[in-house]
C-alpha cells in the first residue's frame, strides 16, 4: 500500500522547492531548483513565470506517474507582493513585476494626496510607503500608467493563488496574501480599503476565500484536494500559532529578518507606522504586527567586505567560533564600524580603516552591531505588550554568535531556536490538513532548542 502524502510547492525568490509530507508531517521527498530570471519591458529583473509553470507541472506529473506515493492533497506557499495578471482566456499577459522595482515618485505622491494622509492610511492598512512592496500600488500604477495593459486584465491574482490556479483553473483571492502589507486591506473595516473600490480595482480581484479552503477535483485522473495557496510568512507562522499556548514573537531570519507578533490587537498606532512596522495576517484574518530588517543582506554585504579586507575566503565567517573574551573586550565602549558606515564590497571601500587586527575580532564586532539593530526591531514588534518568549528560525538560528549575543541583549526573554528549513512549506501542508497540533509538535518536527547564555570564565 502506498504511503499517503501531501504535496507542497514552496516558491521563494531564489529557490523553488517541492516537498512531500506524510500524515505526521514528516518530509519524505524534496526537490529544489533555481531558475534564471528574465527582464520586464523596462529591463528590470523578474520571475520567469513560464519556466516556473513548466517546472512545477513537470515535477508533479513525474511524481504522479512514478506511483511511489499516494498524493491526496497539494498546496502552495510563495512570497507575496507579486501579481500574475490574466486575460479573459486565462493567459498571462504581463511580467510578474519584481516588488523591488521602483514606482514613479509623482505617482506615489498623487496616491497619498488623494487617499491619505499617509500616516493615517498606514495605520488603517498596516503598511508603510514601500512602493511595489505595497502590492496594491502595482495595480494603481498599471491603471494610471499602463492603461492599455490594465484594460486587458480579467483577473489579477497574488502569486500563491496563481500557483493554485495552474492546477485548478479557478481564480481566487486569499486573506493572508491580501493582508500582508499590500495597502489593499482596511483592518478596521475588515474589507478592502475604500480606495480599492473608488479606483474600481476590486473588479480585477477574484472572490476571497480562507487559506484553509480546498478544492476537491480530479487532476490527471487522480482525485486530489487542492489548496488555494498561502503567503509564505503567514504559512511559516502557522505551526507556531497552532502548537504554542502562550504569547510569543517569531524572528524569521533570512535575507529579510521579520519579527512577527501574532498577538497584536487592532490597527497599528501612529508610533508603529513611524517605526516602520507593518501588518501581516493570520489565516483567521487577525493582524500580525511585524518589523522588518534587511539583516541577511547586511550580513552578506559586510562579510564579503571583511573577506576582502583580511584576504580571507568569502565563507570564512562560517568557521568563526564564539569567543567570550573577544566580546568582553568589544563591549567596553567600541564605536559602530559596520552599521554606521556604508561598507560595501568594492575596491574603493578598501580605503576604509577598521581598528581590528584579526578577522575574528572584526566579525564579532559586526555581529554585535547587527544584534543591537535586531533588538531594536524586536522591541518595535512587541511594542507595549509583555511577551517573554522568542523563537528564532531561518539561517541565523544556526549562528551561535548571533543567538548568544541576542540572548545576552534580551536577558528577560526565553529564547528558543528551531530548525525550520521546511518553514512555509510545512505550514502550507498544515493549512490544508485541518489537523490539530499538540504542544510537542515543534520538538518533533522543528528540532526545538532552548538557548541558555554561555557561562564565561
Amino acid at each position: 500500500m502506498l504511503k499517503e502524502v501531501t504535496a507542497v510547492f514552496d516558491i521563494g525568490k531564489t529557490n523553488k522547492k517541492f516537498f512531500l509530507f506524510d500524515t505526521n508531517f514528516k518530509e519524505v521527498y524534496r526537490r529544489y531548483i533555481e531558475l534564471e530570471q528574465i527582464v520586464d519591458e523596462d529591463g528590470y529583473p523578474t520571475e520567469n513565470i513560464d519556466a516556473l509553470h513548466r517546472w512545477m507541472k513537470a515535477v508533479f506529473h513525474e511524481i504522479l506517474n512514478a506511483k511511489k506515493y499516494d498524493i491526496t492533497s497539494i498546496n502552495f506557499s510563495s512570497y507575496g507582493a507579486s501579481w500574475v495578471h490574466l486575460n479573459e482566456r486565462g493567459q498571462v499577459i504581463a511580467p510578474l513585476y519584481n516588488y523591488t522595482k521602483e514606482l514613479p515618485k509623482d505617482l506615489i505622491a498623487t496616491f497619498y494626496k488623494t487617499y491619505g494622509p499617509e500616516l493615517a492610511f498606514g495605520q488603517t492598512t498596516g503598511t508603510t510607503n514601500s512602493g511595489m512592496l505595497n502590492a496594491g500600488m502595482q495595480l494603481y500604477w498599471l491603471k494610471h500608467q499602463k492603461p492599455h495593459l490594465y484594460k486587458k486584465i480579467k483577473w489579477s491574482m497574488h502569486l500563491p493563488q496563481y500557483l493554485s490556479y495552474m492546477f485548478t483553473g479557478i481564480p481566487v483571492s486569499e486573506y493572508t496574501s491580501i493582508g500582508c502589507h499590500t495597502a489593499l486591506w482596511d483592518y478596521d473595516k475588515q474589507d478592502y480599503h475604500s480606495w480599492v473600490y473608488q479606483e474600481g480595482i476590486h473588479e480585477k480581484l477574484a472572490p476571497i476565500v480562507a487559506a484553509e479552503t480546498s478544492i476537491n477535483m480530479k487532476y490527471n485522473q487522480k482525485r486530489l484536494k487542492i489548496g488555494v495557496g498561502i503567503h509564505d510568512s503567514s504559512s511559516a507562522l502557522l505551526p507556531y500559532v497552532r502548537s504554542i499556548n502562550s504569547k510569543f514573537v517569531l524572528l524569521s531570519t533570512g535575507t529579510w529578518s521579520i519579527c512577527l507578533n501574532p498577538f497584536s490587537n487592532g490597527i497599528l498606532s501612529k508610533n508603529d507606522v513611524a517605526d516602520n512596522c507593518i501588518n501581516y495576517m493570520r489565516i483567521n484574518g487577525e493582524p500580525v504586527k511585524a518589523s522588518r530588517l534587511f539583516l541577511g543582506h547586511l550580513y552578506n554585504t559586510k562579510t564579503e567586505w571583511l573577506a576582502n579586507y583580511f584576504n580571507k575566503p568569502v565563507d570564512y565567517h562560517k568557521k568563526v567560533a564564539f569567543d567570550s573574551h573577544i566580546i568582553d573586550n568589544l563591549t567596553t565602549g567600541n564605536s559602530h564600524y559596520f552599521t554606521s558606515q556604508q561598507i560595501e564590497n568594492s575596491d574603493s571601500d578598501q580605503q576604509i580603516h577598521i581598528p581590528f587586527k584579526s578577522y575574528e575580532v572584526a566579525y564579532h564586532q559586526l555581529v554585535l552591531e547587527l544584534v543591537e539593530l535586531q533588538v531594536s526591531y524586536i522591541k518595535k514588534a512587541i511594542g507595549q505588550d509583555v511577551i517573554t518568549n522568542l523563537y528564532i528560525d531561518g539561517g541565523f538560528a544556526n549562528n551561535l554568535i548571533f543567538v548568544e549575543l541576542l540572548s545576552r541583549a534580551l536577558p528577560s526573554m526565553k529564547i528558543k531556536t528551531t530548525d525550520a528549513s521546511l518553514g512555509s512549506a510545512l505550514g502550507a501542508a498544515i493549512a490544508i490538513s485541518n489537523v490539530k497540533l499538540d504542544g510537542q509538535f515543534l520538538h518533533k518536527n522543528y528540532a526545538l532548542k532552548k538557548h541558555s547564555p554561555l557561562i564565561t570564565t
